[in-house]
Parts: C-alpha cells; structure tokens; sequence
C-alpha cells in the first residue's frame, strides 16, 4: 500500500500509536505520520504509507489550524490542564484585553515552549529530560502565527479561538503567552486540530472507521494517491519519447520537455508520464535531476534499478 490516510486521532492517543495501528491494519511496515500531535489534543493527523514517506519535504505543513481553549486563572508546567499548577491568579481579563494580547502574537512571534515539549537537544526530546528532574533551558524560538479568532467565552474564565499558524508552532505557548501579556495566568484547556496543510476534518476518518474499513477489505479505497497532498507543487508531463529515460532515473534535458521549459533554476516539479506520477525533479541548469523517484507500481517490473539518494525525515514537533 502506498499513499496517504487522514487520520483523526482522539485524544489520550499519541501519534506513535496512531501509526502503530496503521501499521496493523495494514501490514505495511513503512508508516510514519507528517506533524505530532501532543497526546491530549485531537484532530488531523496525515499519515504517510508506503512510498509516500518520501514526499515528506514537499508535503504544505506551514499551514495549519487549531481550535484552541485557553483557560484564565492559573499557569502549569506544561501549559496544558495535565501539568502542575505553577502560578495562579484572580485578575481576569475581559474580552477586549484577550484581543489586544492576541494581535500582539501574530505575525513572526518569538515563541518558548514549555519544557515538556517534544523539541530536541542534544538528541533528546525536552520532556524526558524534565521529567527525569533535569533542569531544562528552553530556547527561544521563531515561528509564524497567521491569525488568532476570538470565538465564544467558556465556563470557568475560558475562551474559544481558532489559530491559523505555521510548522513548529506550539499552541499551548500562546495561551501561556495570552497570560502572561493580560496579566492573569493561563493555560490549554483543549486543542483540535482541523487542518495541517491540505489534510482538514472533512477528509479524515476516525480509528474506528478505519478499522470498519479493514474489515470490509476496503481499507485502501479510502487511500489519497501519492500525488493529492502536493498539487501545489508544478506539474510537468515527460514526452512518451523519454520513456527508457524516465524508468532508469536519468536526468531529463529541459530543452525536450516543453512543459518544463519556463521551470526556474532549483524549481521542484512533480513528473508525470502518460498521465502517471513518477516523483519529484529539480531543475538544475539544463537539465531536470530526480530528487525522488516513485514509479507507479505496475512499472516497478520492467523498471532497471535506480539509485535514489533517500534521506531520514524527523517529524516535526
């Protein structure tokens, strides 16, 4: 099986064990999944099977978003309602104070995650060093947020909102942040995330139907082809001539590929051949040079060996 599941995952369920399940519902052992979601949250999880996983540099992550709930009255270590309480207060803030700390986190912001945060150093992700009680200094980091939506007021000094952001971006720190700039600490109540770049709710199944599906034998029906998530990306469709070319991973001459011809320097193009998809190509002077050859299965016989240099992707946290 090769392609892509939306999965929606529940909360209490890490990431991990979404693939995990994926993994044995399918039989296929390469599954990764493109973007974390912390355990308590919900929402959309892409899940990469197969060959897919090779498309992971081209997949549109920048844009996501999340259904957040930001709860007034009290700050935890880990700036969600699982961590301990760290600072507390009574001074809540009214609507209008909660906007005005919201434009303040738009646009390129500078972000500290908590320290329970699956962020990297020195090869160790950040929470297993806090809760092994190590002192844990936290970077700053940047990151994009697009917009913040104020939506309804909750019980117990909440506050609904949607974030529009980019990759890398934690969600948790911006009610952290919501906090600390009305003046009355704050944390995540909860999160759903709707969209991680083309993949939104509308699209995805749960665990559940997913399973439904594995036992009705139908579960590959509800596969998305290798090339749904990157129709962003530009399209050049290889003459029938350049057939043997294409099979045996060679670089393709601009000058014969008409499609390609206004292609800028280190473009990234998806190629196509007879209305197939065959991988991803850059152009580099003259010529098109595969950077992931993925040829469609039933070529995979007749097809020479190719030398495809394929790198290990780290999901983003």
């Amino acid at each position: 099986m090769n392609g892509f599941l939306n999965i929606l995952k529940p909360p209490g369920m890490t990431s991990a064990a979404v693939v995990a399940v994926v993994k044995r519902l399918t039989g296929e052992k390469r599954v990764g999944h493109a973007g974390t979601l912390d355990p308590e949250a919900a929402g959309v999880l892409p899940v990469m099977i197969g060959r897919a996983a090779r498309l992971f540099d081209y997949l549109v992550d920048k844009e996501k978003a999340y259904v957040a709930e930001v709860a007034f009255g009290y700050a935890t270590d880990t700036q969600d309602a699982t961590g301990v309480v760290i600072e507390a207060g009574t001074d809540y803030p009214s609507r209008e104070q909660i906007r005005a700390a919201a434009d303040q986190l738009t646009g390129d912001i500078l972000q500290r995650p908590s320290m329970y945060s699956a962020i990297k150093q020195d090869g160790v992700a950040m929470y297993e060093r806090a809760r092994r009680g190590e002192t844990v200094e936290v970077p700053l980091r940047q990151v994009h947020v697009e917009s913040i939506t104020l939506h309804e007021e909750t019980p117990n000094h909440g506050m609904l909102m949607t974030v529009r952001c980019g990759r890398g971006t934690y969600i948790r720190s911006i009610c952290d942040d919501l906090g600390k700039l009305t003046g009355c600490p704050a944390h995540m109540r909860f999160l759903l995330r709707s969209q991680s770049g083309v993949f939104t709710l509308d699209t995805g199944m749960t665990i559940e139907e997913m399973t439904d599906h594995r036992d009705a034998g139908t579960l590959a029906d509800n596969l998305l082809p290798l090339d749904w998530p990157i129709q962003h990306i530009r399209r050049v469709d290889v003459p029938s001539f350049l057939k043997k070319q294409v099979a045996n991973g060679v670089k393709l001459p601009v000058k014969r590929v008409a499609s390609a011809a206004d292609t800028a320097e280190g473009q990234a193009v998806r190629i196509y051949l007879e209305d197939q998809f065959w991988g991803m190509a850059v152009r580099e002077g003259e010529m098109l040079v595969w950077k992931c050859q993925i040829p469609p299965e039933q070529a995979e016989s007749t097809k020479n060996p190719v030398s495809i240099k394929e790198e290990k992707h780290e999901n983003p946290a």
